[in-house]
């Protein structure tokens, strides 16, 4: 079953986000994952706050997606991540 991860940021050093941008498309190679929504414009349809930064990536399953998140070739690109914004990440199998 695919499993797709949404992530939900907001900038607060766009410098050091562009160099976390650079790193991790190389990072989901490895696993499978493909982004098939990163940062297009959104928009609140519903709810109380305006989301900035929406990601969407979608992995064949929960295990490749997970094994993405916990790699160490995505650690380096984690960390400047944090560094460079506030995010919520959330795994959810599709249909």
């Amino acid at each position: 079953m695919s499993a797709y991860i949404i992530v939900e940021v907001e900038v607060k050093d766009p410098i050091k986000y562009e160099d976390y941008k650079k790193l991790t498309p190389a990072t989901l190679e490895p696993f499978g994952g493909k982004f098939i929504v990163r940062g297009g414009k959104a928009e609140l349809i519903e709810g109380e706050k305006e989301p900035e930064r929406v990601v969407v990536l979608e992995f064949e399953n929960a295990e490749k997606a997970k094994a993405w998140w916990n790699s160490p070739k995505y650690s380096e690109a984690k960390k400047i991540r944090h560094a460079a914004a506030n995010s919520r990440m959330i795994l959810v199998e599709g249909v």
